[in-house]
């Protein structure tokens, strides 16, 4: 059963740029697709817009081996290029899809940084909520994940994946997660 979750992260572009990372590597085997037209450089042979303008390949539609795959956006609209991102989506186990909309055809969950000393005003919405010190109290309903490691946040950044460690698997339980 192929699984697709949306993460939206306003709030902190460097959290926007690699909590689709840790999501995907806590599926396991999954694809990181970024909608946004101005996203992250993510590396990669290929980006969304060449695939939308070329059809996707074999190698795009099919995961070689375990991990995780990262789609950069390249500039492409994602109205036109979300017919190829359900191609995509239905050929691997998992995928990620990062967006700043609201609205798509999949759960798009919020993620929320938090920061110290501010004062945040209680919500009802689920969120994931991203500690950003030891002690993190999150003002509203969903998992409070682990405050990113330096050597995680390194290995992200420079491209080193697979990435593992306690806050990927705190990632897992967003899987789990009954997301509307």
């Amino acid at each position: 059963m192929t699984r697709c979750l949306g993460i939206r992260t306003l709030d902190d572009r460097l959290l926007s740029a690699v909590a689709p990372i840790g999501l995907a590597a806590a599926a396991g085997t999954a694809l990181v697709i970024d909608l946004e037209e101005s996203g992250v450089p993510y590396p990669g042979e290929r980006t969304l817009a060449e695939i939308v303008a070329e059809g996707p390949h074999r190698d795009d539609i099919r995961p070689e081996g375990s991990g995780v795959a990262l789609l950069a956006n390249g500039g492409v609209d994602a109205a036109e290029a979300w017919p190829t991102v359900e191609t995509l989506v239905s050929h691997w186990p998992a995928s990620v899809i990062r967006t700043v909309a609201t609205e798509l055809p999949v759960p798009v969950i919020p993620v929320m940084p938090l920061y110290p000393g501010w004062m945040v005003t209680p919500v009802e919405r689920a969120a994931v909520w991203q500690a950003t010190t030891r002690w993190s109290d999150a003002p509203g309903p969903g998992p409070v994940l682990p405050p990113v490691g330096r050597g995680t946040l390194l290995r992200i950044c420079e491209g080193r994946l697979p990435v593992r460690g306690r806050w990927v698997r705190a990632w897992r339980r967003v899987w789990e997660l009954p997301w509307r």
